[in-house]
């Protein structure tokens, strides 16, 4: 009997599913998508509107879909079971678009989906099979379009007007502008001067406590502090403006008469908060557990995909982790209301905590909430199954939970005005706070470690230490008309501070509250601007970097309207829209391609020529002392001298120059302006050379050349000096910059990237990417982008003498001479052992892959190489000069270059005849060391390895 065919994205997610349905089915993973636009091509009908994608088959899933065929085509029924999402409806059309050819009976390809994987929720997913649903199909298509669009219109502009290799994306470019604004903002950003006025205050035989200054006879103290941006004025509560101010009431306090005005006293509570939605879930894994957006999409996965639990098998511990909604099914509810019962009676509440999310129409609310599958797989009863992340990431998801159907937790909360009186009457406040029940705390992590630091601290005091002080917040029992003795005064200077940079969670929270991206979005938005190098992360906070920055400003500029947020978040309204079927996507691409069209073709008349920017500057040559001009380069701006030119050197020939040397001269000065440069040249050797400044130069200059030289020339005075636009970097060598990377996640399968060397250098890749069949998400690693200034030596170069720095190119840190381009001299790693060709050194070299190699410094002009280390010993058997040092998986050998048994075969080129041994056979070979252990892949430091990710899957 034939069996139905089970389709799913990933292979851990088959694994589990496979084991809740039995052998009835054959469950199949696609490995993600496995149809998208073509690379080459727009692959959007746009000439008669119609915005038809052209789809095809992946490249590399050729194979993937050709088995999928083979087993559709024999399978009684073939079940779609991608993510319960957009993408993952898109993915189950495509997968119906290929495989419904072959399939005899059509109505049995059907579309299955789960919001957790577990056997209750997959069977009960196989008995409400659905076919696939087309407007949430269409709304998925509609962004895919969108982004095509953007991409492939707008990123031409770029590489004409700023540099090639560039690119655009819609939400991507607007979360960009969000970063650059606030970077903006900070550079922009005038501290306000403020000061503080702490009294600490001495009831009669009672404990001490600390009041702050609040206003002056009844009306509240506040500093002026410019302007919001609607406009209306702000001001900092509870402060003075300048010292003088402070000494005034300084004096004042030191002599008033201090008491309490009133004492007010209330129970305040706090209310649980909402199960996990996406965004809630990255910001407080940034947040506590220092996790990144990708890290801890990448950790939910593998626990939604299924974890093994001992005897229970593989289990999907938490529920799909893309949602915007706080809904949870009564099922999950009563399971954590009778854990909770266990607890006592105090910490449930009478009826279930129900929370109000985002409104339906914004919300992906057929989901639930981030939970997990079943509240009896507490953290610690299965921490010896999870890695370190898994069970930091799992216990979040589950306290969060639980604690969000548990009751409120109670306060104390108060609060004391107190008057200092003298020529006037002086404002001061005080309050407190403590805990009276913990409720919902009581698995909140930062709760808790705080509980454990104030018994650690508590059990290291001296037994005669004074206990009064358990709660920071606690105020002594006061009551009006109290008075009180000043014990002491602390005033204190301050000054507002610059809005901060965003980080991982405060650009998550940004983006959701202004409607930018959906839950399954995020992730991507954020990847994205890091890996086309448009902002830099350094000690978690995002700088844009040169190149995103003048990207933004060029792109907010010309389409002001596709790139403003407000356009954005209600483009992604729109989409919601199509997938509940109220808006046909057609119509929505219309709508939008009317203004994106306009706006295209006034950007490519209008767009700034970054490529081409000259730029007059306040600095000076280091050479020659003329203005230095701002320029565009491949690595961004840099300051060149305004004195280089590109004119080429004139040839004076002797003949014309015998016979008519002013009409020469007039030739020469059209085409060259002064200072101009005459040299003569015998035998590429410069021989004579002399800047002159007027004719009369000019004319002895070029006589006496042409006494010297064969060849005379007449060249423009160029000044060749440059230097980097430091100021317009991010600062490479700050604390922070080159933080160790974290571990990464492969984004279709789970799995831990690797890293892998291949023809055009290292590369992360998923470990499944020589499968079959294989997952090909890869991370390509680039080097020569900004790079940290070059660092001054203390030795000097043994050519010209003057320092020598060291500096990071293409391939590596190296040390050359301060000099250059005058000086070319590099230092190079040289062995003790003299080049059998031409007796000149032997350098360690490196290819462009990164292989070392050994090679004579004398090259071109003496060819020798070898791929082989040379070591200064004299053979004893045949007396060659040197021998080779061998590794193999037996070992380290001594060889002679003569033993050619023992040395690597070398591959001949194809065609190329059998070369001739031009030496005498040797048979000496010395082992001097063991087979050394495999050294373990280092991941790459992404902060000097740039990334750009590409996910070929």
């Amino acid at each position: 009997m034939s069996k139905s065919l089970v389709i799913v994205e990933s292979p851990a997610k088959a694994k589990t599913i496979g084991k809740y349905l039995g052998s009835d089915y054959t469950v199949e993973a696609s490995i993600g998508h496995i149809m998208d636009l073509p690379k080459n091509d727009i692959g959007v009908e746009l000439e008669n509107r119609t915005f038809e994608p052209t789809l095809i088959v992946s490249p590399g899933k050729e194979k993937v879909v050709e088995r999928l065929k083979k087993l559709a085509s024999k399978a009684e029924r073939v079940y779609l079971a991608p993510d319960p999402d957009r993408e993952g409806e898109a993915i189950a059309a495509h997968l119906a678009m290929q495989l419904t050819p072959v399939v005899k009976d059509k109505s049995k390809v059907r579309r299955v989906t789960f919001n957790e994987i577990t056997k209750k929720a997959v069977q009960e997913a196989f008995s409400h099979a659905r076919d696939v649903d087309e407007n949430l199909v269409d709304a998925q298509q509609t962004r895919r379009v969108l982004d095509r669009l953007v991409g492939y219109q707008v990123s031409p502009l770029l590489w004409d007007k700023v540099r090639r290799g560039l690119s655009a994306g819609r939400v991507q470019t607007v979360a960009l502008r969000l970063i650059v604004e606030r970077e903006a903002e900070i550079n922009a950003f005038n501290p306000v001067e403020y000061w503080n006025i702490d009294a600490d205050l001495e009831p009669g035989g009672k404990q001490m406590f600390t009041a702050r200054f609040v206003g002056v006879n009844g009306v509240p103290s506040r500093v002026a502090n410019g302007t919001d941006a609607e406009g209306k004025e702000q001001f900092i509560a509870n402060s003075l403006p300048d010292q003088e101010a402070v000494d005034e009431v300084v004096r004042e306090l030191k002599v008033a008469k201090w008491s309490v005005r009133s004492v007010e006293k209330k129970e305040r509570r706090n209310n649980p908060k909402a199960p996990y939605t996406t965004s809630k879930l990255q910001q407080d894994a940034a947040g506590r557990l220092g996790f990144n957006v990708r890290r801890t999409m990448g950790v939910a996965q593998r626990l939604y995909e299924g974890v093994e639990i001992g005897a229970d098998g593989t289990v999907g511990l938490i529920t799909y982790m893309r949602t915007d909604s706080t809904r949870v099914s009564p099922d999950a509810i009563a399971e954590a209301r009778e854990y909770i019962g266990k607890l006592g009676k105090a910490y449930l509440p009478e009826k279930p905590n129900t929370y109000a999310g985002k409104k339906q129409e914004q919300a992906q609310d057929a989901h639930e909430a981030i939970r997990p599958t079943s509240v009896k797989y507490t953290p610690d009863s299965i921490r010896k199954y999870l890695s370190d992340e898994q069970y930091r990431l799992y216990k979040l998801i589950w306290q969060r939970f639980v604690s969000s159907q548990m009751t409120p937790a109670i306060f104390d909360q108060t609060t004391v005005d107190i008057v200092a009186a003298a020529k006037l009457k002086y404002d001061f406040r005080a309050t407190g706070s403590v805990l009276k029940f913990e409720g919902h705390l009581k698995f909140e992590e930062e709760n808790k470690r705080a509980r454990e630091a104030a018994k650690a601290e508590a059990a290291a005091r001296p037994a005669d230490a004074d206990g009064d002080d358990e709660d920071d917040r606690r105020l002594p029992e006061l009551a009006d008309g109290e008075a009180l003795r000043l014990a002491e005064l602390h005033p204190e200077q301050k000054f507002t501070q610059p809005p901060p940079r965003y980080n991982e969670a405060s650009l998550v929270k940004t983006l959701e509250e202004k409607g930018i991206g959906r839950p399954s979005t995020y992730a991507s938005i954020i990847n994205t601007i890091q890996d086309r190098d448009y902002v830099k992360k350094i000690q978690g906070k995002f700088i844009p970097t040169e190149i995103g920055t003048v990207v933004t400003k060029l792109l907010v500029k010309n389409f002001p309207y596709i790139f403003d947020t407000a356009y954005t978040a209600t483009l992604e309204g729109e989409l919601d829209a199509v997938e509940e079927g109220h808006e046909r996507w057609t119509d929505l691409l219309n709508g939008f391609y009317d203004y994106f069209e306009k706006e295209l073709k006034v950007a490519g008349k209008n767009m700034e020529d970054v490529k081409r920017m000259e730029q007059k500057t306040d600095e000076v040559c280091d050479k020659c002392g003329s203005p230095l001009i701002l320029k565009w380069g491949k690595f961004g701006s840099f300051y060149s001298c305004s004195n280089f030119t590109k004119t080429k050197p004139m040839t004076v020939a002797a003949g014309p120059w015998k016979k008519d040397s002013k009409a020469v001269l007039k030739k020469i000065t059209k085409a060259l302006h002064y200072p101009v440069i005459v040299k003569a040249m015998a035998e590429d050797v410069t021989e004579f050379s002399k800047e002159t400044h007027d004719a009369k130069e000019l004319t002895a200059a070029i006589t006496e050349a042409m006494a010297l030289g064969k060849k005379v020339t007449a060249e423009q005075f160029s000044c060749d000096f440059t230097k980097e636009n430091y100021a317009a970097k991010p600062d490479l060598s700050a604390p922070g910059a080159d933080e160790a990377p974290e571990e990464e996640a492969c984004d279709n399968c789970g799995r831990t990237m690797v890293l892998r060397n291949g023809p055009w250098g290292p590369f992360m890749s998923c470990p499944g990417y020589n499968d079959d069949p294989p997952c090909k998400t890869i991370r390509k690693l680039h080097q020569k982008v900004q790079q940290k200034p070059p660092v001054q030596l203390d030795e000097k170069c043994p050519k010209c003498g003057k320092p020598l720095l060291l500096r990071n190119g293409q391939y590596g840190e190296f040390i050359s001479c301060s000099g250059y381009p005058k000086c070319k001299y590099i230092k190079q790693e040289l062995l003790d052992v003299k080049c059998p060709k031409d007796g000149g050194d032997i350098a360690v070299r490196k290819t462009k892959r990164g292989d070392v190699f050994y090679g004579c410094v004398n090259y071109p002009k003496c060819d020798f190489a070898s791929n082989l280390k040379l070591v200064n010993q004299i053979c004893p058997k045949c007396d060659s000069a040197y021998v080779l040092e061998v590794t193999n998986d037996k070992g380290t050998y001594l060889v002679c270059p003569n033993n050619r048994e023992a040395l690597p075969k070398r591959r001949k080129k194809k065609g190329a005849p059998e070369e001739e041994p031009t030496t005498p056979l040797c048979s000496y070979q010395k082992k001097i060391a063991g087979p050394a252990k495999a050294p373990a892949l280092e991941k790459p430091d992404p902060e000097k390895t740039r990334a750009v990710v590409e996910s070929v899957a």
